[in-house]
């Protein structure tokens, strides 16, 4: 007999990993802007202005990764297992990426600094590059496989207790070999971008760096819209990964993803809110310079990567699924933590609306007022 409760934790938990997600992938214009530091700024004054913009938020993006990591693992451990342990090779470069960003920000305006600042702003730029690409191409794996077995009967296995197996050398790299998974990747870049831009609009006065934002606002915003839509109309064509509500067992579905969207209204409904939302936002800031594009977008971002997410976990759907045994595949039914950690978990998760405020709250009294060359001069004790 199914356990109602526990199904409803499940799916709440679902919810708040891909409202996590979501939120990660907004506050991924740092990565973006930092990939954006040397086109916008041409002089080392104009640069520093730049970083100083990206360098107030950058402790946003990585605390939510952090948080989504630890709330993906507390509440679906195998996913943890399998994943970051498997696909280690993936995960390890996307750790390193992080860590040369700390660093740089951390030593870039450091004194006695040996390496120079633009050992430290080339740092910032692999953040932006790898940090954007790989996390878009891993989740990629989550609509297209990765190639891993599961044999829970093997905890039992005094010598070698290993549930999760990866089946190539590769260690989750082979994902880069799907180009549907590097459309993803290079999306969530070139988004990155163009949420970077409108943050630099909405975060700086500067009369050169401006328009120059403008400039690559436009150009970034159809390389975004290319990738973006190649992953999304494969994805509504492609085979998915079903799941059997009454034995569990999986198998491929034609139009899988797009049934879903059909299926769950609610979720197509916010997916055509948030492309609309990112697609206002970059328009109202190319007509209007001033304006406060970062906020559609951005709540345009949250929405669409909500809607996948929810998507590749909902309606009997296996949101990792396996191309070397598809039976191996984890759903969100088969991969979660107990009952009792769930609902223990529900119960701290209650905290999260406070904790959201105090985020908001930091934001608006960081960015009271716009960023110029001048502020930067009169206050040396807090410059990246």
């Amino acid at each position: 007999m199914n356990d109602s409760t526990y199904i409803l934790l499940q799916h709440y938990w679902w919810i708040l990993v891909s409202l996590l997600a979501a939120v990660l992938v907004f506050l991924m214009f740092v990565q973006g802007g930092q990939t954006l530091i040397y086109s916008l700024g041409k002089t080392e004054n104009k640069r520093k202005i730049l970083v100083n913009a990206l360098g107030r938020k950058w402790e946003f993006t990585f605390t939510t990764l952090v948080t989504f990591g630890g709330a993906f693992f507390a509440s679906f451990p195998l996913f943890y297992s399998t994943s970051f342990g498997g696909a280690y090779w993936v995960w390890m470069a996307i750790l390193f990426a992080f860590v040369l960003q700390a660093v740089a920000y951390e030593y870039r305006t450091r004194p006695n600094n040996m390496l120079g600042k633009g050992t430290f702003e080339a740092f910032l730029f692999i953040n932006g590059l790898l940090g954007t690409v790989l996390i878009g191409t891993a989740v990629g794996t989550f609509f297209n496989g990765a190639e891993f077995t599961v044999n829970k009967a093997n905890i039992a296995d005094l010598a070698n207790p290993v549930i999760s197996q990866w089946q190539t050398k590769a260690y989750g790299l082979e994902a880069v070999l799907t180009f549907h998974n590097v459309a993803l990747g290079l999306a969530v870049f070139f988004l990155s971008r163009v949420l970077a831009n409108l943050y630099f609009i909405n975060a700086i006065d500067d009369d050169e760096i401006i328009p120059k934002a403008l400039k690559s606002l436009k150009v970034n915003a159809v390389l975004f819209l290319v990738f973006f839509l190649y992953f999304a109309v494969v994805l509504l064509v492609k085979e998915g990964f079903a799941v059997n509500p009454e034995t569990g067992e999986v198998f491929m579905e034609k139009y899988k993803y797009l049934h879903n969207f059909l299926q769950m209204p609610v979720v197509l409904l916010l997916f055509l809110l948030g492309v609309v939302g990112v697609l206002f936002g970059i328009f109202i800031n190319l007509k209007n310079a001033n304006s406060k594009g970062i906020w559609y977008a951005g709540a345009g971002t949250v929405l669409t990567v909500l809607a996948l997410f929810l998507v590749a976990g909902f309606n009997n759907t296996a949101y990792y699924p396996s191309n070397f045994d598809l039976q191996s595949s984890l759903t969100i039914f088969n991969s979660s933590s107990s009952k009792f950690t769930l609902t223990v978990m529900s119960i701290v998760s209650i905290m999260l609306p406070f904790v959201i405020a105090y985020i908001w709250y930091a934001w608006k009294a960081i960015n009271n007022k716009k960023i110029t060359e001048k502020e930067l001069e009169d206050d040396d004790m807090h410059v990246y």
